[in-house]
């Protein structure tokens, strides 16, 4: 087996974060699924694992972060163009996400943000490498 990362998230409500993730584009895969556990897939190496509270708790003893009003961390997933940015933004903000701030232009990055049910931020980017600034601010 490869390298790969899995992502692992308190969830309130299991079915309704499986819906909000599949219209982001991931996919389950029901092997590593159960009545507790959801592993959503968005590409070859990269997993996200939606688990309910009880689940969660069992491989932590420290109590799970209020996402919705503290930041427990920031993901990141990068598409091949804008089009896709604001494709996969509009399905997450269809399918009940929020977009807490504006899109943010870098010049050589767009980046939009959406947050869960739960409060998991997510940063949707663009990057074109070719407008990177070769020399760093002083």
């Amino acid at each position: 087996m490869g390298k790969q990362i899995f992502i692992n998230l308190a969830v309130k409500e299991l079915e309704k974060s499986v819906n909000f993730y599949t219209a982001l584009g991931f996919t389950n895969n029901p092997q590593f699924s159960d009545e507790t556990a959801k592993c959503m897939v968005w590409c070859e190496n990269i997993f996200v694992m939606l688990l309910t509270h009880e689940k969660f708790t069992s491989f932590t003893s420290k109590p799970i972060a209020d996402t919705k009003t503290n930041i427990a961390g920031l993901f990141s997933l990068s598409l091949e163009s804008m089009n896709e940015v604001n494709n996969l933004m509009s399905n997450g903000l269809k399918a009940g996400g929020i977009e807490p701030t504006e899109m943010k232009d870098y010049g050589f990055m767009q980046q939009r943000t959406i947050e869960d049910f739960d409060g998991h931020t997510w940063e949707i980017f663009y990057m074109d490498v070719s407008k990177f600034p070769t020399e760093q601010p002083k």
